[in-house]
């Protein structure tokens, strides 16, 4: 299937972009939420459905570093989604770089068909799996799920994030059922078994192949252990379709399995320091706001 544009479920007949954005601060989910790094626990599902799109599959199998510096590339990708939450108007300038580093990307299959990183499609499928994801994370690791008001919030949050990024408006679905249509119609009807999805899938428990050769005896046994939690991870935060495309097999042990990790991911994560539970740009974020409060504080507060 070739992909060059498209519309969500149901789409608004006329919708207006909003006018410039507004960058997320204190008070709003995504910041209490997206700089955790249980937030990134269901990262490479999320990497997996995106590739499953075959202009996504197609652009990342020829244009990405993921083959030969995979720590290299999420890295930059966590930085990156950091910076959309965490950076202020920093935010709205990394949205308009995505776009302008993306512009150029395409690629041709292996049937000849030509697919651009900047179509419609993709570029909002890559982010509106990013709701998926969090909906998932918080029902398997966080204390407790998300409430019906916290999941309708965290789906507003995520329509201005898609506006950062520069989503087309059209692209947006209008509501949370809107969305689940859309999400499981893309599963259904264009994702396919992509080669890079298996690709990702088979070298999660293996040395990434920058390390060092005299370094990669001692990394193996991390590697597999930590290889193996992650495609636990991974394969059963799939949707079950995706799960079925891709022919993996999960077992009910296996869900238990996930179930145990996750609570106790779950449980203990608030237990931990906040400069422990958060990525650095989130960390150093949540201490500038705080000390910003203070300092307003103290203003308001000063002899007059």
């Amino acid at each position: 299937m070739t992909v060059t544009d498209g519309t969500p479920v149901n789409p608004p007949a006329e919708r207006e972009r909003p006018g410039e954005p507004t960058p997320f601060g204190p008070g709003s989910l995504l910041w209490e939420q997206m700089g955790l790094y249980t937030s990134a626990i269901a990262g490479n599902s999320v990497f997996i459905l995106q590739v499953m799109h075959p202009a996504i599959g197609t652009v990342v199998d020829r244009l990405s570093s993921f083959r030969t510096d995979p720590l290299g590339r999420a890295a930059r990708s966590f930085a990156s989604v950091q910076t959309w939450v965490y950076g202020g108007r920093t935010a709205i300038e990394e949205g308009k770089r995505l776009r302008e580093m993306h512009k150029p990307l395409s690629a041709v299959d292996e049937e000849g068909r030509r697919h651009h990183a900047l179509s419609a499609e993709p570029w909002a499928w890559v982010h509106l799996t990013g709701f998926y994801a969090a909906v998932t994370a918080a029902e398997y690791f966080a204390a407790a799920p998300l409430t019906p008001d916290e999941e309708q919030q965290i789906f507003e949050e995520f329509l201005q994030l898609g506006r950062i990024l520069r989503v087309p408006e059209r692209m947006l679905p209008e509501s949370i059922p809107d969305y689940w249509a859309y999400f499981d119609d893309m599963v259904a009807n264009t994702l396919v078994p992509h080669k890079v999805a298996h690709e990702v899938l088979a070298q999660m428990d293996q040395v990434p192949p920058n390390v060092p050769g005299p370094l990669r005896p001692a990394v193996a046994p991390l590697s597999t252990a930590v290889g193996r939690l992650g495609r636990l991870i991974t394969v059963g935060t799939l949707p079950a379709p995706a799960r079925e495309k891709l022919g993996l097999r999960w077992t009910a042990a296996d869900e238990r399995r996930l179930r145990l990790a996750g609570q106790i991911i779950g449980r203990g994560t608030p237990l931990l320091p906040e400069r422990v539970r958060y990525m650095p740009i989130a960390y150093r974020a949540r201490q500038a706001a705080r000390a910003e409060e203070r300092l307003e504080r103290a203003l308001a507060r000063r002899p007059m």
